[in-house]
Formats: structure tokens, sequence, C-alpha cells
């Protein structure tokens, strides 16, 4: 049987199990539009295409499945790119679908077109860096064999994102459905090998230290591997500190917690590695530059480094490891945890005598022990209470996407039953509202109602605030807390500390949120006091309704911490 190849390339995407797809319409791209009228894939009108990406970042993040976002020729995919180069960045499956003016035309100065003929954009050239695989595709002959390429990498480990584009001609032109019947969309049932010689001697290691210390992050909560850092710590007595992206992988609550990792981060974790540790087991943590504070060598000199990542690229690539393990990480220590769970049952080792000053360390004692986040506390009150709110009133079942960072990472003690997602990938200021509505869209893979926050300042807000609508289109309740200080705050500190106060292009001026969000039809709260923030979250219905909190912060009131390159 016939059919027309925006047919064919919407049955490819309900075989990979794609139910979602965001975007905005155009006319180089109806013919795939027209073929998702029947389909059982929902398609998301975002405001723009830059928000389609992130909504279908958010999605991914929220979901574990594969997201897909769809836009028209030119403007539509450029528009794309941001959202795109951070799920690059983060590894995240994400199928593009663009359009593409007909290939008759191509050279001769189309409307929109990006073939890279006759001096037009190259859309290949653009997005060949910050996608796993973009194919322009012109001919329907070798189809089967571009969608095989396109599934497997979306369906690998290694993700990341995979853009096709459909000239408009090629998209109706008419092949055998027995094309998809070429084309393998299930995941392989199987895990990265690794040998098991080497988890023993991640073991033997461990137990020859005297003070290991574990750097968890985001490809801990990829792999799965929660409970299996969790029973390491708690079986050997090990202390966890994460990445950014890695909060979370153990409840910051544990006493065996040191918080998160970072040059922005006032946690003890820096000083306890520097200070106490002998061994440093890395499990899908990069020591990007937040990570390993400028990948300063005071951090890792004189101790042994064990790491497992589930990609080649990070092994080993900015610090030489004495074991290097590449595999899955929740496999790999199932057989740690098993040769230790051994060795203590019949007594030949014991776990380890934690340190009597470990409690100056732990996150969760910084109030009293650590000056320097009393000191950020002091400087932000009202953040510090937010975050204090959201684990007392939202103590599980809570999605955070934060733009802001520094904020979270030292004021959310992220639990077991919370989810928190930094502003990672190209870091890139909008982002947080966007993927909280695509994390929203995502909310019936969950088996239990989820509350789900944007954190977001003043200036990120503006970039992309006109998605809100795209929540109120769909009526899927999110909160957003936005911090006011009419300025764009980590530029502004920068200038203050490193440029003699020399402000330029920092400073703006702030719309009436109140009128804003009225005009939005959505509920409007804002912060000046304490007072004011201390429950107010228990008063709001997050699983019903659009929030926008205003948290009111001096512009001229900044972290302590000093940006280095």
């Amino acid at each position: 049987m016939k059919i027309a190849v925006s047919e064919l390339i919407v049955r490819f995407m309900e075989r990979l199990g794609v139910d979602h797809i965001f975007g905005m319409p155009g006319a180089h791209i109806l013919p795939v539009y027209d073929s998702l009228y029947k389909s059982k894939i929902q398609s998301v009108l975002a405001k723009h295409e830059q928000g389609a990406s992130f909504m279908a970042g958010g999605y991914t993040r929220a979901s574990g499945k594969i997201s897909a976002c769809i836009t028209t020729a030119g403007p539509g995919a450029t528009n794309l790119v941001t959202g795109i180069a951070n799920a690059y960045v983060d590894k995240q499956p994400i199928l593009i679908i663009t359009g593409e003016t007909s290939t008759h035309i191509f050279g001769k100065g189309g409307l929109q077109e990006s073939s890279g003929e006759g001096g037009s954009i190259d859309q290949y050239t653009l997005f060949k860096s910050i996608t796993k695989y973009t194919k322009l595709i012109e001919r329907t002959d070798y189809l089967a064999n571009v969608l095989n390429r396109a599934a497997k990498i979306l369906l690998a480990d290694d993700s990341g994102p995979v853009l096709l584009s459909f000239p408009f001609n090629i998209q109706k032109e008419m092949v055998d459905e027995a094309v998809l019947d070429q084309v393998k969309t299930t995941r392989n049932n199987h895990h990265l090998r690794y040998d098991i010689l080497a988890a023993e001697e991640l073991a033997q290691l461990i137990q020859e230290s005297s003070a290991p210390v574990i750097v968890a992050g985001n490809g801990c909560i990829v792999s799965g591997a929660q409970q299996q850092v969790s029973e390491l710590s708690e079986l050997m007595n090990i202390p966890v500190t994460s990445s950014l992206k890695g909060k979370g992988v153990v409840s910051e609550h544990s006493d065996l917690s040191l918080g998160s990792l970072g040059v922005t981060s006032y946690s003890g974790a820096y000083h306890y590695i520097l200070e106490k540790s002998d061994l440093v087991i890395f499990l899908g943590a990069s020591f990007n530059e937040r990570t390993s504070y400028v990948w300063n060598e005071d951090l890792l000199k004189n101790k042994k480094i064990a790491q497992i990542d589930t990609s080649v690229e990070q092994l080993e690539k900015v610090f030489k490891a004495d074991l290097a393990i590449l595999g899955d990480i929740a496999i790999i220590l199932n057989t740690v945890n098993s040769s230790l769970k051994e060795q203590l049952s019949s007594q030949k080792i014991q776990p380890k005598k934690l340190s009597d000053s470990l409690y100056k360390y732990r996150t969760k004692d910084t109030e009293s022990e650590n000056t320097d986040m009393n000191d950020l506390r002091s400087r932000f009150p009202l953040a510090s209470l937010f975050f204090s709110e959201l684990e007392t009133h939202c103590p599980k079942n809570t999605m955070v996407f934060d733009d802001n960072i520094i904020f979270a990472q030292n004021f959310f003690h992220v639990s077991l039953d919370n989810r928190y997602y930094p502003n990672s990938g190209v870091s890139s200021l909008g982002h947080a509202i966007p993927a909280a509505i695509g994390a929203r869209f995502a909310e019936k893979d969950f088996t239990e109602d989820w509350s789900v926050f944007a954190v977001i300042g003043d200036g990120g807000f503006q970039m992309c605030c006109m998605e809100i609508m795209t929540a109120v289109n769909y009526q899927l309740p999110i909160t957003i807390a936005m911090f006011n200080n009419s300025t764009m705050g980590l530029i502004r500190k920068n200038q203050f500390q490193q440029y003699d106060e020399r402000y330029i292009d920092c400073d703006f001026v702030n719309p009436d949120y109140e009128l804003l969000s009225r005009s939005f039809g959505i509920q409007h709260y804002i912060v000046n006091n304490e007072s004011e923030m201390k429950g107010l979250l228990s008063q709001l219905d997050h699983k019903n309704s659009i929030n926008l909190i205003e948290i009111m912060i001096d512009k001229n009131t900044f972290p302590g911490y000093v940006s280095r390159r």
C-alpha cells in the first residue's frame, strides 16, 4: 500500500513512542501537520520555536522518553537552535522534523529556503555541530536507511537530538508503507558491557581507602542508579556530594550528604574533598568548569580517583583516573555492593569510621556551622525562605525547573521524592518556563499527581513569558517563582566585582506583573517580606492553576563568589 511520506513520518514517530510534538506550523511543513490530524500524537502549539525546543527538552527530562518538535523551513528551524544546542549538551533524545522548499527550486532563492544552494541558508551546516545526526532528505529511495540511523541514535544510551528535514515535494511523494518494516524502532534490551574484574577492583579501592567520597552526577539519574548509590553510601559510610545536575541522587537530608559541589555552592563538599578524602569516586559526573572549581588541581591532588560513566568521551576527559570503567552505573554498583556486603557479613571489612568533624561539612548543618552560607542566607533571606517553604509544603512529587541555579543549589535540599532540573546544557536563560510546560505534558507517565515549579529571574522571564499562554491554552498548571531585581543579576555582579561598578546593559524596567498576570488569566502573588512568604505555598493550588509568585530582591546584593576565567 502506498502512503505519503508525510504519513510515513508520523507513523515512524508513533512507532518510536512519541506522543507529543512541540512546534509551530508553516507552509513548508503543512503536509506533516495534515498527517498529524488523525494521529494519536498530540501536537502542541508553542509561541516561539525556541520555546518548543525547550518544551521538548522538559518533556524528555521528566518522562525519560523520546520527544519531538516540528517547524517550518528557514526561520522556523533557525529559531530552534538554542534549545537544540541545550538538548545536545544534555544528550536528550529529541527528534526534530523541519520542512524545506521543494527540491526543484533549490538554489533559485525560494522563500525561506535553507538548502544551502545558491547562497541560501545552509541548515545542515547550522545544525551539524548540535545534533547527533542531521539529514536533508532529497530522495525517497534511501528513506529506510535514514530512519534506521535516526532511530538507532534516539534509542541509544548515549543519545542526542536528530534533525530530519523534508522538502515540501518529498513530503507529498508516495512510498510503500512497508518501508517502515525495514526500520527498527525498539530499544535493544542490553546494557553497556563491562569487565566484572573492574567492579571488583573498585570494591578493593574502597576497602583500602580511609576516607572515600562519592561525586554523583546526572549519569546516576539517567541510569536509574539512585538506589545503588545510596546503598553504597550507607553500606560503607561514604559521604556523597553531587554535581548540580546530580542533586537528589541521594537525599540531601541524609547525614551522609555533603550537598552540591561547585563554584557557586556554599556547601562544605569542596573542603571535605580537599581536607579529608583519599579516594574520589566519580559516578556519571563530568568534571566541568562549575563542578571542578575551574579545574582546580588542588581538589584532586594526592588522591586516588575512580570513575564510572556510560560515555567513553567522559572517561578521563580532564583528569587521570586510577580506575576508569565504561558501563551502566546501576549494574556495576550492584556488583560492587554485593562484593562489599559479602565482605561485611564475614567481618573481613568494616564500614568507614566517619570523622567527628563530618557534621561541619554537611549541607543540613551549614546554617549554624558555615559562615559563608550564613552570609548568603542573610543576603537573600526571601530566596532562602522560599526554598525552605518549598521543602515544607511540597515535600514530595514536586519537579523544579530552575534558571537561577545559585539559590536552589544552596538553599534547596532535594529529597528522593522530588526532582530538580537545573538550567544546564548551554545554560540559556528563559528555559525554565517552557521546560516546565513540557514536563506537564508528560504527567500521564506518572502514577501520582505532581506539582511543577519554574524558578526564574525577571530577565529570563521576559525572554519566555509568552509561553505562559501555551500553559493557559492547554490548561496546564504550573507555579512560577520569579525573583525580581530589575537587573541581569549575574552580569551586574560581575560588573560590580571585576569592572569597578561600570554598569552597562544590565538594568531594565519591569512591567506591572500583576496586570500582566491578569491579562494572562493567571494568579499573581507578590512577596516583599518574610511574613508574606511564610505559608504562601500552602495556600496555592499547584495542581489546578497557573501561579506567578513575584519575589522582590535587592539588585545591589550579590553572592560572594567571584567568576574566574
